[in-house]
C-alpha cells in the first residue's frame, strides 16, 4: 500500500486540520469535534447537516458553504459519525428554523444520525430528516437495509441547499427531499477496490481484466463481475439498469451526473460521458444539466458512477442552477 500520510490513526485529525487550514475563509471547524461549519452562519433559514465516514472527499465538507450544507460531520474512513459529533453539528448550525438531517441509508449512519435527532429535540431543537437510497444496484448489501446512499446525496445537497436558502421552512424541505430523492437513481462500477489506510488492503481483489458492476462506496460488492469492457459497453450496461428502474418514455426530462469514485481521470469521466450521450440520445430523453467530476468518492476506487434525475418539477432545476459558496461544487 501507498499512501501519503503519516501514522493511519492520526488520518481524520490531520486531514480535519487541512481543510480548516486551506479553507479557512469560507469554514471552520468546531473546537474539539468533527464537525465543519460555513462561516458567516445565516440568520433565519433552515440549516442542513450532512457527514458520513471519511474516504469520500470532497463528500460531505466539501458542499459546506452558502447554497448547500450548513455543517458537515465527518466519522473516521468508511464509518459513521457519532450522535454526540451529529449533535454538535445540529446545535452549532440551529438558528431557531429547524435543522434538516441528509443522511445517506447506511444503518450505522441511520442509526447514529436518529439517535442524534433524538437527542436534539430534547434540548428543544426542531429536526427533521431526509434519507437517501439512490443506489439501484443491489438491496440489503453490506451495512445496509435496503437500497444504499451514495453519489445521487450530492444533489439532495444541492436542490436542498438553494431550497432552504430561499425560505422553505423544515416541513417543505423535508416533503421536497423525499419527493426528490424518490427521483434520483445511481448505479455504479469499479476496476480496483479502495484501500483503507488503516486496513493496508484492497476491500476486494479484481483481476487486471475484471470489472464489476454495482459496488458501493465502501467496497461493498455489486451484483456482477466480468472481464473488462470498453467505456461504451459499460454505458450500455448502466443504462440499461436506469431505464429499467425509470421506465422512461420519450421526451422526459432528465438530469445526469458522472462522478469519479477517486482514482479514476476527468479524462476517462468525460469520455463515459460521451458515450452516455450518445446512448441518451438513441432514447430520446431532454437533459437539462449535465455533471461531472470526483465528488462522492470511494477513497482511492477505480471507477465512476451514474447518477440520473428525473425532473418532475421546474423548482428542482431552478434551485439547481441557483449560485453557490462552497469549495467543491465547481462551475
Amino acid at each position: 500500500m501507498k499512501k501519503i500520510i503519516n501514522d493511519p490513526s492520526h488520518l481524520l485529525e490531520e486531514m480535519l486540520a487541512g481543510i480548516d487550514y486551506a479553507h479557512g475563509d469560507k469554514l471552520e471547524r468546531i473546537k474539539d469535534t468533527n464537525v465543519i461549519v460555513r462561516k458567516n452562519k445565516r440568520q433565519g433559514k433552515v440549516s442542513l447537516v450532512s457527514g458520513g465516514g471519511s474516504g469520500h472527499e470532497p463528500s460531505h465538507a466539501g458542499f459546506v458553504g452558502e447554497g448547500m450544507l450548513d455543517a458537515a460531520v465527518c466519522g473516521e474512513v468508511f464509518t459513521s459519525p457519532t450522535p454526540d459529533q451529529i449533535l454538535a453539528a445540529i446545535k452549532a448550525v440551529d438558528s431557531g428554523s429547524g435543522v434538516l438531517l441528509i443522511v445517506k441509508n447506511y444503518t450505522g449512519d441511520v442509526m447514529n444520525f436518529e439517535m442524534a435527532l433524538e437527542l436534539a429535540e430534547m434540548e428543544g431543537i426542531e429536526v427533521d430528516q431526509v434519507i437517501v437510497d439512490d443506489d439501484i444496484a443491489v438491496e440489503d448489501s453490506t451495512y445496509t437495509a435496503g437500497r444504499r446512499g451514495v453519489a445521487g446525496t450530492v444533489i439532495v445537497h444541492k436542490i436542498l441547499g438553494a431550497a432552504a436558502e430561499q425560505g422553505l421552512s423544515l416541513l417543505e424541505l423535508k416533503e421536497l427531499g423525499d419527493k426528490l430523492v424518490e427521483q434520483i437513481k445511481t448505479i455504479g462500477v469499479a476496476i480496483h477496490a479502495a484501500t483503507v489506510p488503516e486496513v493496508g488492503k484492497p476491500g476486494f481483489e479484481l483481476a487486471d481484466d475484471e470489472l464489476e458492476y454495482g459496488v458501493g462506496i465502501h467496497s461493498e460488492p455489486g451484483y456482477r463481475r466480468e472481464s473488462i469492457k470498453s467505456s461504451r459497453e459499460i454505458a450500455e450496461e448502466l443504462i440499461s439498469k436506469l431505464k429499467q428502474e425509470f421506465n422512461w418514455q420519450s421526451n422526459e426530462r432528465f438530469g445526469v451526473f458522472v462522478n469519479g469514485l477517486g482514482a479514476t481521470p476527468l479524462m476517462e469521466q468525460y469520455v463515459f460521458l460521451n458515450d452516455v450521450k450518445q446512448l441518451i440520445e438513441a432514447e430520446n430523453l431532454q437533459i437539462e444539466f449535465k455533471k461531472v467530476g470526483s465528488l462522492m468518492t470511494s477513497i482511492d476506487m477505480a471507477g465512476l458512477s451514474l447518477t440520473f434525475v428525473k425532473l418532475t418539477e421546474q423548482e428542482w432545476l431552478d434551485y439547481y442552477h441557483a449560485p453557490v459558496q462552497v469549495t467543491s461544487w465547481g462551475g
